[in-house]
């Protein structure tokens, strides 16, 4: 058997290690808090505390079930297993997609958008914009499993991500991504241009010029300002410490929580203040589990400190291939239009009066009619 075999895989958690976060979550330690709060020092108590309760019943077989309806595979690339979900399209001229999710999210965030995308008639829309939708986890998260040497930083995982489309037979494709996903796949368009169709991106990065910003942008520029001096403490330990923090995300199912739902709660877009308008419950418990059944949290923070240490955060050559860009309200960082032209080949621009930094969980419809709209233009 050679290291390029593709593997059949099919999501089964034993059920030992179900019993045992159930024995966790039953035993919690829990902090104080100041009264009246509410998010101001971080993870609410009171919510992190019905969520746990939440968590204690919640169905991860049923979140397997729907998994298991599409084909999923296991390969080794560069020394590494990557797991990938293969949707192809009862379309047979259907476009190859390959989409990455970010972090602190998983191929959860993608459960609502990949059979709209594959199989668009089903669902209302056109057989033109099907899609062969291919959904990886990142080395060092979910199924991918950790990873086990120094280097795996958004160019390396790229690279992967060529080599994963070339071994399941696809010559011309798109990439889509959010977060970490919007990086990769930005990068995946500098590294296999000869086959990138076009790359599709909801968290859009840039490079400042001397150009005046609108009343808009500089209102965006501020609200960025403001997350990255009070919202990225995360970026600096993840960057820095990573280990450190491992151990006790790994061993305590509620620090888990605590440290991943804190992100939600601030990056998701819920003017009302109530987290669950933006995302279910269900939703927020399936992205938990497979970091926790997974055992991948702490390999899944040390991409920060492989980017970082190689100076790609976000740092990256010019994107040449077509690039469409989808600006959602609650992003965490917002630059400017022309900022993003600088940095990107721009041909398709929207703007969305809802929506956060997990779109395809927030407002799955918004984001599949625009990567439709964009890939229509490149088929």
């Amino acid at each position: 058997m050679t290291s390029d075999s593709i593997h059949e895989f099919r999501a089964a958690t034993p059920a030992s290690v179900i019993d045992d976060l159930h024995a966790r979550l039953a035993n919690i330690r829990w902090p104080d808090e100041i009264p009246d709060t509410d998010w101001a020092y971080g993870t609410d108590l009171g919510y992190l505390r019905s969520l746990c309760e939440s968590w204690q019943t919640f169905d991860w077989s049923a979140v397997e079930d729907r998994f298991n309806l599409w084909p999923q595979i296991t390969t080794e690339i560069d020394g590494q297993q990557v797991h990938a979900i293969h949707a192809r399209s009862p379309e047979p001229d259907a476009m190859p997609l390959v989409i990455t999710h970010g972090w602190p999210g998983s191929v959860v965030e993608f459960l609502e958008i990949i059979d709209p995308l594959r199989d668009p008639r089903a669902h209302g829309g056109d057989l033109v914009d099907a899609f062969h939708v291919i959904v990886p986890s990142i080395p060092g998260y979910g199924w991918s499993g950790p990873t086990h040497e120094r280097g795996w930083d958004v160019r390396r995982v790229a690279e992967a991500w060529a080599v994963l489309m070339d071994r399941l037979g696809y010559d011309r494709y798109g990439a889509q991504g959010g977060d970490w996903g919007s990086m990769i796949s930005a990068q995946l368009g500098v590294v296999d241009p000869d086959h990138v169709a076009g790359v599709h991106i909801n968290m859009v990065l840039g490079l400042p010029d001397d150009k005046p910003l609108s009343e808009a942008e500089q209102a965006d520029m501020a609200a960025s300002g403001a997350f990255l001096s009070e919202g990225s403490a995360y970026q600096q330990i993840q960057g820095k410490n990573p280990q450190t923090l491992g151990y006790g995300l790994t061993d305590s199912p509620v620090g888990l929580a605590g440290w991943i739902v804190e992100k939600f709660h601030h990056w998701t877009h819920h003017p009302d203040g109530d987290l669950e308008t933006a995302v279910t419950r269900d939703q927020i418990l399936a992205n938990l589990t497979m970091y926790w059944v997974t055992g991948t949290i702490n390999s899944s923070t040390r991409l920060y400190y492989e980017s970082q240490k190689a100076g790609r955060f976000p740092p990256f050559d010019r994107v040449e291939v077509p690039t469409g860009i989808a600006y959602f309200p609650g992003e965490i960082v917002t630059m400017p239009e022309s900022w993003a032209r600088n940095l990107y080949n721009v041909t398709h621009v929207s703007r969305f009066d809802r929506g956060g930094h997990f779109a395809a969980m927030e407002e799955p419809d918004l984001l599949i009619d625009d990567v439709r709209a964009f890939f229509r233009t490149l088929r």
